[in-house]
Order: C-alpha cells, then structure tokens, then sequence
C-alpha cells in the first residue's frame, strides 16, 4: 500500500511554529539529532523587516508584493568572496531555515488535497532545512560584507549557508513544468 493510500496522522513530535495538519506524517527520529555527514557553516546571516512566521512572506512572489527589502550581513572572515560581485543584478542565497521542523516527510499543504512527499514540495519543514532564494542585489559593500536585497521571504537573522550569482543563461530553464 502506499503512503499516500494509508490513513496516516502527524506524529507525536510537533513544532511550535507548524501546528498539525491531518494526513501529515513524521519521521520516527529528528534528523536534527542524528549524527550529521557534513559541517555547515553559517557565513551570515539575512536581516529582513519580517519577526514573526505570520508576517512572513510565503515565497519570493509574496515577498516583492509586501516590499521592504532585506540584507545580508556577511561574517569579516567570508567577505573576501564577495569580490568579483560587482555588476552582478541577481544571487542566489542558500539559507538555513533554523525555526522549520525536521522531521516531517509527508506534508498536507493547505492549498493540496491529498498529501505529498517534502521532496515534492518547496516548504520550509524538511530533513534539512535549506531555503532557496533567487534575489535582485541593490547594494554591494564588499568591504562592510554587506548585500542589499530588493526583497526577501525569510524571518529575520536566518543563517546564511552560500552566496552564488545566478546565470540566466544557465539557471533558467524554461521548458521545465511543474503539474500541480
């Protein structure tokens, strides 16, 4: 039988921030304690106008429509990579959603009928909690470590894992489909 065909309801762990929703599932350990495979390094963090969950911009469409902007603040040890930066109009920011759950795999978003795998999802509750985040730079102080963003859809102080330019020439992919 599959997951998706069970009656299934979210386990025992829950998380202040994400209350349950029926039909989601748990893993039967936090990922967040296990033994890790890789050292993260926070190389800064993303300052943005949103403080609580609520008030947070869902997704980067939602964030251009709130404005208000945002910026990194990256850590003095880091802030030589940001050379080479100047003229670029977009980045890519991976962060570290800290605040999200870890142990949910099959997810009931309100928008859905039926349950989904977090893998075919984009949501913030994820074994590991990397947010993804294409952006308009609107200030560079590579000297201060500091990146201005047009908008942001983070809570502020999220950890920032990666910076990287995007290339439309190589990141867009415009036959790429998506069935909802």
């Amino acid at each position: 039988m599959s997951l998706v065909g069970q009656k299934m309801t979210r386990q025992a762990s829950s998380h202040p921030l994400f209350p349950p929703r029926e039909g989601e599932v748990a893993l039967p350990f936090d990922p967040a304690s296990a033994d890790g495979d890789a050292r993260i390094v926070f190389i800064g963090r993303i300052r943005s106008p949103w403080k609580s969950r609520d008030d947070c911009p869902k997704n980067m469409a939602a964030a251009h429509d709130a404005g208000g902007g945002g910026t990194v603040e990256i850590n003095t040890p880091y802030r030589a990579g940001l050379i080479g930066l100047v003229g670029t109009s977009h980045l890519i920011l991976l962060s570290w959603l800290q605040h999200s759950p870890r142990n949910l795999i099959l997810q009931k978003p309100r928008h859905a009928t039926e349950p989904k795998g977090v893998f075919a999802l984009r949501s913030p509750a994820r074994p590991n909690p990397v947010g993804v985040h294409v952006v308009r730079l609107t200030r560079l102080d590579a000297e201060a470590g500091r990146l201005g963003l047009e908008a942001i859809d983070v809570l502020d102080g999220t950890p920032l894992i990666d910076v990287k330019p995007y290339f439309a020439s190589t990141d867009a992919v415009p036959e790429a489909t998506r069935d909802r």
